[in-house]
């Protein structure tokens, strides 16, 4: 049922008030109602700017500071509230200026005088009885979507009957699985796509977890979102109410109906493909990895990055995969548990110019994506195997990621984006640690000089800075100067001692890959003891 704030202005409860401001918009939609009583702009906005709320308050954290009045009524403006209530005017709003702001925003501001005896309890009593009636409305989408969804003669499957409910009664209805992809759609109008919906209700999800159908605003849509039960198993059922006719607690109700009628139905959601299809991978499992690639259409060579994220699944993270599936065309499928992120990076397309193949264009792009990634958050860390391009590359790469992020990090502890080149040495250096024998003595002796040189104490800074400039700093001198904290002379110095105790050029082509080895051990060793 539609209410409006023209409505609600003709309660009982408001017939001592009076709209100072915003009069145009008194038809605003009003769909619940709360009490801001915060006492900083931050949560006052936070917890009361929904769209098409009711906003009551007295001011009381705020009544002589008109100018952070005028600024929370303009937030609230934006945000999308219905109207915003003010009680006892001459206390706590003698100023005109928020009333200005009020107007120039457009959002209706109500005053509720002092001398009125009505308070919060008998507004929100009265607002919510009004939301809350059963009309022939809500008793008509009620009744209507029952006769649809338990017409079990006329339709043959449960989609089929909810489809018919949803054209009925003019909404919308999207089952999404816990990895956030669409398993049933039920469009009826097309004003804003369901990849717009899913996206804004993983960041809805993300920011305030799970709820009982929570509001969403899609692009100036009322969505409403909520977790329900099917077979063991927790989906997401989004609704949209197309003409705005319906309060939450009609499409509360609403979704308590279709889920039950999922039960009578015994209707079992489609496989998630996407889902599957990263997790076939994750267990190399080619032969149903490769039928589930067909099933998406997906060419084999489409496959140009398998990646794995930690706390990778924060709202801006998603922001950077959206964006980066607009600007390249490619297309991002996500499995997310916790705070890990397991993806793969498909371009259906293989676009490619006279200049560079597609791999190429594919492979650099990725590298962008996840160099994009760790400036987000310091506490992101990304792994990834870019330019296999197939089903069992993917493969590989996953269990090449699952094999070593648990210690590469330890490894290069400067770094937040790890590629298969990093992971790959990791990777030797597990067995060779594992194997033990006369390949691990081989690369220890090639740092034992150190020891018998320069005694314990030197031999530690010493080979300390070798692993810096080798493993952290890319040999580069300078930024070894700048991660430990000394002179650029002193680096300079302990790479020519370093050289001499050892015999060697360490910046020759023929050393530096048995040294790296060699020093990535050693960080190894000190992880696994």
């Amino acid at each position: 049922m539609k209410i409006t704030v023209r409505d609600c202005l003709e309660l009982d409860a408001f017939k001592s008030s009076y709209a100072a401001a915003g009069k145009r918009n008194l038809d605003n939609t009003v769909r619940s109602v709360s009490v801001l009583d915060a006492t900083d702009l931050k949560n006052a906005i936070r917890q009361n700017g929904v769209k098409d709320r009711l906003v009551l308050t007295s001011f009381a954290s705020f009544k002589d500071d008109y100018d952070l009045q005028s600024v929370m009524i303009k937030e609230l403006a934006i945000s999308g509230v219905s109207a915003l209530v003010v009680f006892g005017e001459s206390k706590n709003l003698k100023n005109v200026k928020p009333i200005e702001t009020a107007e120039a925003s457009g959002l209706p501001l109500v005053i509720m005088p002092p001398t009125s005896d009505i308070g919060y309890g008998e507004v929100i009593e009265q607002v919510m009885d009004k939301l809350l009636v059963g009309d022939d409305q809500r008793n008509y989408l009620i009744n209507n979507t029952i006769y649809h969804l338990l017409a079990f003669d006329k339709h043959k499957t449960f989609p089929a009957a909810l489809k018919e409910a949803a054209l009925s009664n003019e909404f919308q209805a999207v089952l999404i699985s816990k990895d956030f992809n669409p398993v049933l759609v039920v469009e009826t109008r097309h004003k804003v796509t369901v990849v717009d919906a899913v996206r804004k209700l993983q960041k809805r999800y993300e920011d305030d977890g799970r709820g009982i159908y929570g509001i969403l605003d899609v692009e100036g849509i009322a969505a409403y979102w909520g977790s329900i039960n099917i077979n063991g198993e927790e989906y997401f059922l989004l609704l949209v109410d197309n003409e705005e006719k319906y309060s939450a607690v009609d499409i509360t109700k609403l979704a308590e109906i279709i889920e039950l009628a999922i039960g009578m139905w015994k209707y079992s959601p489609v496989r998630d493909v996407k889902a599957e299809l990263i997790k076939a991978m994750m267990r190399g499992n080619l032969s149903l990895a490769y039928t589930l690639e067909d099933e998406m259409d997906i060419n084999d060579r489409s496959i140009i990055s398998v990646f794995f994220g930690k706390t990778a699944n924060i709202p801006k993270a998603r922001d950077i995969f959206e964006e980066f599936e607009r600007k390249t065309g490619c297309e991002v499928l996500l499995i997310t548990d916790g705070d890990e992120t397991f993806g793969m990076v498909v371009d259906r397309e293989q676009r490619k110019t006279k200049e560079k193949d597609p791999e190429e264009i594919g492979r650099n792009c990725c590298l962008t994506l996840f160099d994009n990634l760790k400036e987000v958050s310091k506490d992101i860390r990304v792994f990834h195997c870019t330019g296999g391009s197939s089903v069992e590359s993917g493969a590989d790469g996953f269990s090449l990621i699952n094999e070593t992020w648990a210690f590469v990090e330890s490894v290069f502890p400067y770094k937040r984006v790890f590629s298969k080149y990093e992971m790959a040495l990791v990777s030797n250096c597990i067995n060779i640690q594992l194997q033990g024998g006369h390949i691990k003595r081989n690369y220890d002796e090639l740092l034992e000089p150190f020891v018998r040189e320069k005694g314990s104490n030197k031999a530690k800074q010493l080979q300390d800075t070798l692993e810096t400039f080798v493993l952290d700093a890319g040999m580069n001198s300078g930024k070894t100067s700048k991660i430990m904290g000394i002179h650029a002379n002193t680096v300079q110095y302990r790479l020519k001692k370093i050289n001499e105790v050892l015999g060697v050029d360490i910046t020759a082509n023929r050393v530096i890959p048995a040294l790296t080895i060699a020093l990535a051990l050693k960080r190894l060793e000190r992880v696994i003891d």
